[in-house]
């Protein structure tokens, strides 16, 4: 996502890949009754404490933009709940987009994931490429996974191959994702869609003013596919992810985690300050770090006052409540923020959660 003003387990699919294949692994041993499919997260008996449910996850991202994707990246890998199977890129540069998730990938030794280059189309510029200094001529055939140039599709196929319920789990522009529904409306019936999409009630930083959220106003009419589509869709608007941010002493203890996703988020925040001219920043404290609220809502909400709320969209990309709006789950306000950053903490500052399996 960008810096936002206007201003289970499973063989990943091969078709259209560079040759290379991610290994198969177990599949999950039982079925929980509080577990998938039923609420869609993980239930207390699981978790952290020997996972046997996970979610299957296939990240949508604007990575290469803002830098708060790749700390969404780094949360997502370390949260035990989740499996992610595929990365799918979209707006702009979706190419280096792809390359930057594949080199983060292979840094914390995650090259099961497969990896798409998705939609490249949009309303607004591609922008900078904040963190092209990190890519440092990293190709595509230097990823030793599976790497392919369809990301709609590869979306599609990962979904379809789930014998699981999939999370489309978006952060940016929904432009693949609104070009897999397009290609395979039911992916929706096997999938569930979380997002960081709009500001409903508040706009920026607090603000009480909403305004047009990036992810949204870059592609309104993708968005606008995301809400059509028979499925759930829970969203974070601004109201309640524009406001997390880490400093002091909590900032501190992500900074200097001497551990290998830490290491690669740093190394890529420390890149993208310097391109922005403020150097500084990657020692002093973090951005906006929205995207981390999406990858929490991937597997609970507790933390969360959500709402079912009819939405609706404009064509200048301002969210707004109708009656004759799409019902969906949003996170309007937080009920324990502090906790929140505790967890994300705690998430970040731990070696990368490898794949469970041979």
């Amino acid at each position: 996502m960008l810096g936002r003003s206007a201003s289970l387990p499973r063989t990943s699919p091969t078709s259209g890949t560079s040759g290379r294949t991610s290994p198969t692994f177990s599949a999950v041993s039982s079925r929980c009754q509080n577990c998938l499919p039923t609420t869609w997260r993980v239930c207390s008996s699981h978790g952290e404490n020997g996972v046997d449910h996970l979610i299957p996850v296939v990240l949508d991202t604007d990575i290469g933009t803002d830098i708060d994707d790749t700390w969404a990246l780094a949360m997502l890998l370390n949260s035990p709940e989740l499996h992610l199977l595929a990365v799918v890129t979209s707006h702009g540069d979706a190419r280096y987009r792809a390359l930057l998730a594949a080199k983060f990938l292979e840094s914390v030794g995650r090259e099961d994931v497969s990896v798409g280059e998705g939609v490249a189309d949009g309303l607004l510029p591609a922008g900078r490429r904040g963190q092209q200094a990190w890519l440092a001529g990293y190709v595509s055939a230097d990823y030793d996974g599976p790497y392919r140039t369809d990301g709609a599709q590869l979306l599609i196929d990962t979904v379809m191959a789930s014998p699981e319920p999939v999370c489309v789990l978006c952060i940016g522009p929904a432009s693949t994702t609104a070009a897999a529904l397009a290609m395979a409306p039911e992916i929706a019936v096997k999938a569930r869609f979380v997002g960081m999409h709009g500001a409903v009630r508040r706009g920026y930083g607090g603000s009480p003013n909403p305004v047009p959220e990036y992810n949204v106003l870059a592609d309104v009419a993708a968005f606008r596919s995301v809400l059509a589509a028979p499925w759930s869709v829970t969203l974070t608007p601004l109201d309640t992810c524009g406001i997390v941010t880490l400093d002091g002493d909590e900032y501190a203890a992500v900074r200097d985690a001497n551990t290998a996703p830490m290491r690669s988020v740093m190394a890529n925040y420390r890149a993208w300050a310097k391109s922005i001219g403020h150097p500084e920043l990657a020692e002093q404290r973090s951005t906006a770090l929205f995207d981390t609220v999406a990858v929490y809502l991937a597997f609970a909400d507790d933390l969360l006052d959500m709402e079912t709320i009819r939405l609706a969209v404009r064509d200048d990309g301002l969210t707004f409540e109708s009656a004759d709006g799409r019902p969906v789950n949003a996170a309007m306000g937080w009920r324990d923020l502090p906790a929140f950053r505790r967890l994300l903490i705690d998430r970040l500052a731990i070696e990368s959660k490898r794949s469970i399996g041979p």
